[in-house]
């Protein structure tokens, strides 16, 4: 690839990557010849392995990283047999409503992408349109400038990145932003892939709006609303992660408050729920907290029941 047009300050030629031919070497020295022999050199299958495992639902997301990933190995593989490995683009963009996992899939799919070479250092840097744009003139393209120099070697996380345009403002400088992703978004892909997020209709409007980004991304990746049996497997997995539980009574009010819920505005899928539940904890401490005289048992402790969920608002 030619000189970039358009270099970060202070960003050096990118190094190589950590998932070179030699690094991935099959026991013995030689060059990997099968897929098991890339994926144990480089590692990759336990983030996949965990990305499957640990993320509820999202089955078009993960079919779509299984896909990138098995692009990646195939190519170490043609180039351990001395075939051209064309390196394509990998900016993305996801799409759907809040909670549905997409700053957590951006952090496993950095961590994809460097452990397979792709990405020197396998960082996120999540931003919002305050961290790249500038409130006077002059002052957007050094704050652009610094938080790409930061994202170099790893994914650049632009959330809700419709906010970076604002046609109707004339005074507005995300237009100057904008231009300064594309040029480094094309000419040093090879060092940084931008993942750019939000609603999946503001997103198509912002990519018809700059098709110049629009052009420039390769994978569109729509993250879908959880139904409300993920909905409960998500809270079971939180809750047992804080190291609390369900009663009966309490997992049969968990039931009947998604629904409800799901149907009340600004429901933010996982998010709602991680709510929710911090709310009940907050409710089963002040039930406690009144049985001052009462030993209390690692039981009660860890248990949530019914009333800490139906004194929600929800049920009113």
């Amino acid at each position: 690839m030619a000189a970039p047009l358009y270099q970060i300050p202070g960003q050096q030629a990118p190094a190589p990557a950590p998932a070179s031919a030699a690094a991935l070497a099959a026991p013995g020295g030689a060059a990997a010849r099968t897929i098991d022999e890339v994926l144990a050199q480089s590692q990759a299958a336990a983030v996949i392995d965990a990305l499957e495992g640990d993320l509820v639902g999202l089955a078009p997301v993960k079919r779509r990283i299984r896909d990138i990933a098995a692009l990646l190995v195939i190519d170490k593989l043609r180039t351990n047999f001395g075939l051209a490995a064309h390196a394509p683009s990998f900016h993305m963009s996801f799409t759907g409503n809040p909670g549905t996992g997409k700053t957590t899939v951006a952090l496993r799919m950095a961590e994809i992408l460097h452990r397979l070479g792709r990405v020197r250092k396998g960082h996120l840097v999540a931003v919002t349109r305050d961290d790249l744009v500038g409130q006077y003139i002059g002052h957007t393209a050094p704050k652009t400038r610094e938080v790409l120099k930061k994202a170099m070697g790893g994914v650049l996380f632009i959330d809700e990145a419709y906010y970076l345009y604002r046609p109707d403002n004339e005074r507005d400088y995300g237009q100057e932003a904008i231009e300064i992703l594309l040029q480094v978004m094309e000419n040093q892909r090879d060092d940084l892939v931008v993942i750019l997020a939000g609603y999946k209709d503001r997103m198509e409007v912002f990519f018809r709006s700059n098709p110049g980004l629009s052009s420039r991304i390769a994978h569109h990746l729509e993250f879908p609303d959880y139904l409300p049996p993920e909905l409960e497997d998500i809270a079971l997995r939180m809750l047992g992660d804080m190291q609390y539980r369900l009663s009966a009574s309490g997992l049969a009010a968990l039931r009947d408050y998604i629904p409800l819920r799901m149907r009340q505005p600004h429901f933010a899928n996982a998010r709602s729920i991680r709510n929710a539940l911090d709310r009940a904890r907050l409710r089963q401490a002040n039930r406690l907290f009144a049985q001052r005289a009462l030993a209390l048992t690692r039981d009660e402790l860890m248990t949530l029941e019914s009333e800490d969920l139906r004194a929600s608002r929800v049920f009113a």
